[in-house]
Protein backbone atom coordinates (compact mmCIF):
# COMPACT_ATOMS: atom_id res chain seq x y z
CA UNK A 1 0.00 0.00 0.00
CA UNK A 2 1.52 3.47 -0.61
CA UNK A 3 2.24 5.70 2.03
CA UNK A 4 0.84 8.87 1.15
CA UNK A 5 2.43 11.23 4.31
CA UNK A 6 5.51 10.19 5.86
CA UNK A 7 5.04 9.70 9.50
CA UNK A 8 7.24 11.98 11.84
CA UNK A 9 9.44 11.23 14.73
CA UNK A 10 7.42 13.87 17.86
CA UNK A 11 4.16 13.64 15.83
CA UNK A 12 0.85 12.14 17.54
CA UNK A 13 0.19 9.37 15.44
CA UNK A 14 -2.67 9.36 12.40
CA UNK A 15 -6.36 9.38 13.53
CA UNK A 16 -8.55 6.69 12.14
CA UNK A 17 -11.82 6.07 11.70
CA UNK A 18 -13.75 3.42 8.96
CA UNK A 19 -17.03 3.71 8.20
CA UNK A 20 -19.24 0.80 6.26
CA UNK A 21 -20.52 1.41 2.46
CA UNK A 22 -22.94 -0.96 0.22
CA UNK A 23 -22.30 -0.31 -3.00
CA UNK A 24 -25.46 1.22 -5.06
CA UNK A 25 -26.92 0.66 -8.74
CA UNK A 26 -26.44 3.98 -9.45
CA UNK A 27 -22.85 3.82 -8.96
CA UNK A 28 -21.68 1.22 -10.66
CA UNK A 29 -20.82 0.84 -14.66
CA UNK A 30 -22.56 -1.74 -17.49
CA UNK A 31 -19.87 -4.15 -16.11
CA UNK A 32 -21.51 -4.20 -12.61
CA UNK A 33 -18.30 -2.26 -11.24
CA UNK A 34 -18.17 0.63 -9.44
CA UNK A 35 -17.41 3.23 -12.00
CA UNK A 36 -13.86 5.10 -10.98
CA UNK A 37 -15.50 8.81 -10.62
CA UNK A 38 -17.18 7.32 -7.34
CA UNK A 39 -14.19 6.43 -5.48
CA UNK A 40 -13.83 10.09 -4.13
CA UNK A 41 -17.22 10.21 -2.85
CA UNK A 42 -16.81 7.04 -1.17
CA UNK A 43 -13.31 9.01 0.42
CA UNK A 44 -15.42 11.88 1.40
CA UNK A 45 -17.70 9.26 3.54
CA UNK A 46 -15.27 8.79 6.11
CA UNK A 47 -13.52 12.33 5.70
CA UNK A 48 -17.35 13.60 6.73
CA UNK A 49 -17.65 10.83 9.54
CA UNK A 50 -13.82 11.44 10.85
CA UNK A 51 -14.45 15.39 11.06
CA UNK A 52 -17.90 14.99 12.95
CA UNK A 53 -16.94 12.45 15.24
CA UNK A 54 -13.77 14.87 16.90
CA UNK A 55 -15.52 18.53 16.30
CA UNK A 56 -13.74 19.35 13.03
CA UNK A 57 -15.67 18.85 10.39
CA UNK A 58 -16.95 20.53 7.43
CA UNK A 59 -19.44 23.11 9.29
CA UNK A 60 -17.23 23.42 12.47
CA UNK A 61 -15.36 24.98 10.22
CA UNK A 62 -17.79 26.50 8.51
CA UNK A 63 -19.13 28.29 11.65
CA UNK A 64 -15.88 29.57 12.29
CA UNK A 65 -15.54 31.30 8.71
CA UNK A 66 -13.52 29.03 7.15
CA UNK A 67 -13.57 26.67 4.17
CA UNK A 68 -11.92 23.62 3.09
CA UNK A 69 -11.58 23.02 -0.21
CA UNK A 70 -9.82 20.08 -1.58
CA UNK A 71 -6.33 21.19 -3.40
CA UNK A 72 -4.71 17.57 -4.17
CA UNK A 73 -6.73 14.45 -5.06
CA UNK A 74 -5.50 10.99 -5.67
CA UNK A 75 -6.93 7.58 -6.08
CA UNK A 76 -5.16 4.38 -6.91
CA UNK A 77 -7.27 1.44 -7.83
CA UNK A 78 -6.67 -2.26 -6.74
CA UNK A 79 -9.31 -4.15 -7.43
CA UNK A 80 -13.04 -3.32 -7.91
CA UNK A 81 -15.87 -2.90 -5.99
CA UNK A 82 -19.25 -4.73 -7.02
CA UNK A 83 -22.68 -3.48 -7.09
CA UNK A 84 -24.21 -4.74 -3.66
CA UNK A 85 -21.19 -5.79 -2.03
CA UNK A 86 -20.32 -3.26 1.58
CA UNK A 87 -17.32 -2.06 1.28
CA UNK A 88 -15.13 -0.51 4.28
CA UNK A 89 -13.17 2.84 3.86
CA UNK A 90 -10.85 4.03 6.29
CA UNK A 91 -10.31 7.85 6.81
CA UNK A 92 -6.93 8.56 8.42
CA UNK A 93 -6.27 11.92 9.32
CA UNK A 94 -2.67 12.64 8.85
CA UNK A 95 -0.56 15.60 11.81
CA UNK A 96 0.71 18.24 9.37
CA UNK A 97 2.36 20.98 10.81
CA UNK A 98 1.14 23.12 7.68
CA UNK A 99 -1.95 24.95 8.09
CA UNK A 100 -3.57 21.86 5.67
CA UNK A 101 -5.43 18.89 6.04
CA UNK A 102 -3.80 15.51 5.47
CA UNK A 103 -5.94 12.71 4.86
CA UNK A 104 -4.94 9.01 3.17
CA UNK A 105 -8.15 6.67 2.56
CA UNK A 106 -8.45 2.93 2.09
CA UNK A 107 -11.22 0.90 1.02
CA UNK A 108 -11.36 -2.96 1.60
CA UNK A 109 -13.83 -4.84 -0.14
CA UNK A 110 -16.41 -7.40 0.98
CA UNK A 111 -13.35 -9.72 1.58
CA UNK A 112 -11.66 -7.44 3.74
CA UNK A 113 -8.68 -6.86 0.40
CA UNK A 114 -7.62 -3.51 -0.16
CA UNK A 115 -9.76 -2.17 -3.59
CA UNK A 116 -8.49 1.40 -3.52
CA UNK A 117 -6.14 3.86 -1.55
CA UNK A 118 -5.64 7.23 -1.84
CA UNK A 119 -5.19 10.64 -0.30
CA UNK A 120 -6.24 14.55 0.08
CA UNK A 121 -4.75 17.71 1.18
CA UNK A 122 -7.32 20.76 1.98
CA UNK A 123 -6.55 24.28 2.36
CA UNK A 124 -7.93 26.40 4.55
CA UNK A 125 -9.31 29.38 3.10
CA UNK A 126 -11.02 32.48 5.37
CA UNK A 127 -13.71 34.82 4.60
CA UNK A 128 -11.81 36.79 1.91
CA UNK A 129 -10.93 33.55 0.31
CA UNK A 130 -7.59 34.07 1.00
CA UNK A 131 -5.15 30.60 2.14
CA UNK A 132 -4.47 31.24 5.50
CA UNK A 133 -0.80 30.14 6.80
CA UNK A 134 -2.24 29.33 10.78
CA UNK A 135 -4.97 27.40 11.82
CA UNK A 136 -7.68 29.22 13.34
CA UNK A 137 -8.47 28.22 17.27
CA UNK A 138 -10.90 25.86 17.41
CA UNK A 139 -8.17 23.89 14.95
CA UNK A 140 -5.54 24.52 17.48
CA UNK A 141 -7.81 23.43 20.70
CA UNK A 142 -8.22 19.99 18.74
CA UNK A 143 -4.81 19.50 17.79
CA UNK A 144 -3.80 20.18 21.47
CA UNK A 145 -6.07 17.84 22.35
CA UNK A 146 -4.07 15.45 19.32
CA UNK A 147 -1.24 15.81 20.71
CA UNK A 148 -1.74 15.17 24.13
CA UNK A 149 -3.20 11.94 23.16
CA UNK A 150 -6.91 12.66 24.78
CA UNK A 151 -8.41 11.77 21.11
CA UNK A 152 -9.20 7.65 20.36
Amino acid sequence: MPRYFPLRPGCPPPLRLAVERRVRFEEVDPLGIVWHGRYPSYFEDARVALGDRFGVGYHDFYAQGVVTPIKRLQVDYARPLRFGEVATVEGILHWSEAARIDFEYVIRDGAGQVATTGCSVQLLLGEDQQVLLVFPPFYEAFRARWRAGELG
